[in-house]
């Protein structure tokens, strides 16, 4: 096998990658060989800014060396410990600072591997708290249109983006619904924050109650940023509406925080910078600042408490075998400390009105359709060219990423969401290297 600066076309053929062109990335590929601060560089020794925190995980920046020195102390120590029937501290000291900064009263922790995982564990548990309650009919979930809740068929099932659906579609989980996403093209374009208008939209919930009847249902998750579909902003009051006809029902609500958790929006967890308490969280990603595979589920008092009646015993018949993994909780435990000590889950909201006017200065330019904006998220939303969908976003990706800039691309949409240490002049940057290859276009 080559060095990573020597790979052949013949080097690159074993790996299949996600979610990629795997022909058209090995007729091209772009590598990446070591990460630090705001920065990737090439195996050539290009400098690329990393304007998307890796895939919205990098929160604190690359290569801290305070989550690389606690977790090989973790793995000198404890290299690992089995979850089933037995514990270590530092899973017990995680699931403590995770409270500590969650919405009062998510005040139960299930460790996961994955966002993926944490979905599926968040769908469980909700199944399960109604059939503990004595409510066993309430087996119906709701998801989202446009929605994305990972990789498992739970997640594929609630979620709501067709190209992630159809290979799959006679083998999803039966009994669940969609509601309307939240997209205004029309009305929202161009908002700043949240929109105005699409609060009612929350109100197909009812419909569906009318339809299943509240006793058949079991819980709504949903995205309270939308992230993967291209940063869609719930509409002024949307979710606060979701959490009244929750309650009047009887329905869990859940948030699904993979992406918007830890710091993204200028409050720890989205449910705090909108003021509405879910049931659970699901959460991953800048839980361990994208170092050690790990995810979370925060689970309410009353949710956990169901579980915990009756004789003593297994209570959940479910769970991972590296589930609070040793090296995961050190990097998690390392992460929070660097959160907290450099102000990093409410700094999004400093940095927001810069983010804001740097993000609007590209309306005017060729094929903009839209730019929404929340904290230090953006989705810019292209139109798209006849008879090739996605081929203006990747297109836009490509050139970014040869001009030094890393985004994310979802079809015609570019998605932005750096590391939370981003400076002024790199916020700049950011921008100045779209408009160049927006005019480009």
């Amino acid at each position: 096998m080559s060095h990573a600066n020597t790979l052949t076309r013949e080097d690159l053929e074993a790996l299949w990658l996600p979610f990629t062109s795997n022909r058209q990335f090995k007729a091209s590929p772009r590598l990446l060989a070591r990460a630090s601060g705001m920065h990737y560089w090439t195996p050539d020794g290009r400098q690329i800014l990393d304007a998307v925190a890796g895939l919205w995980c990098v929160n604190a920046g690359h290569g801290r060396r305070e989550i690389t020195q606690a977790v090989a102390g973790q793995l000198e120590t404890l290299d690992y410990a089995p979850p089933f029937q037995m514990g270590h501290p530092p899973a017990f000291v995680l699931a403590n600072e995770l409270v500590r900064i969650a919405p009062a009263g998510l005040d139960h922790v299930f460790f996961t591997n994955s966002g993926s995982e944490s979905v599926d564990t968040a769908l469980k548990i909700a199944l399960a708290y109604h059939r503990a309650r004595g409510a066993g009919t309430r087996t119906r979930l709701i998801g989202r249109e446009r929605a994305y809740h990972g990789v498992g068929f739970g997640g594929i099932s609630v979620g709501g983006i067709p190209t992630n659906r159809r290979t799959w579609s006679a083998s999803l989980v039966p009994g669940v619904d969609h509601l309307p996403h939240t997209h205004d093209l029309e009305r929202n374009a161009f908002s700043r924050g949240a929109p105005a208008y699409g609060a009612e939209r929350a109100d197909e919930l009812e419909r569906l109650v009318a339809l299943h009847d509240a006793s058949n249902i079991a819980a709504v998750i949903v995205e309270p940023i939308a992230g993967s579909t291209g940063v869609l902003v719930p509409p002024r009051g949307y979710l606060q509406r979701l959490r009244e006809i929750c309650t009047r029902h009887g329905i869990l609500l859940i948030f699904d925080e993979v992406i918007t958790g830890f710091g993204r929006t200028g409050a720890p967890f989205a449910a705090q910078e909108f003021g509405v308490q879910p049931d659970m969280i699901t959460l991953a990603k800048g839980l361990t600042n994208g170092c050690v595979p790990m995810g979370a589920v925060l689970v309410s008092k009353a949710v956990y408490e169901a579980f915990m009646q009756g004789p003593e015993g297994i209570e959940l018949f479910h769970g991972y075998t590296y589930s609070a993994h040793p090296s995961a909780c050190a990097a998690g435990l390392a992460s929070l400390d660097i959160y907290r000590r450099e102000g990093l889950l409410t700094r999004a909201k400093s940095l927001a009105p810069q983010w804001e006017e740097a993000a609007h200065g590209l309306r005017e330019l060729p094929h903009v359709l839209d730019i929404r904006n929340y904290g230090l998220i953006l989705g810019l939303e292209l139109a798209g060219e006849s008879g090739r969908p996605g081929a203006r976003g990747f297109e836009v990706y490509r050139r970014c990423f040869e001009r030094g800039v890393l985004v994310r691309q979802s079809g015609d949409i570019i998605a932005l969401s750096p590391p939370l240490i981003i400076e002024p002049a790199q916020i700049e940057q950011i921008f100045e290297t779209l408009r160049a290859v927006l005019r480009e276009r």
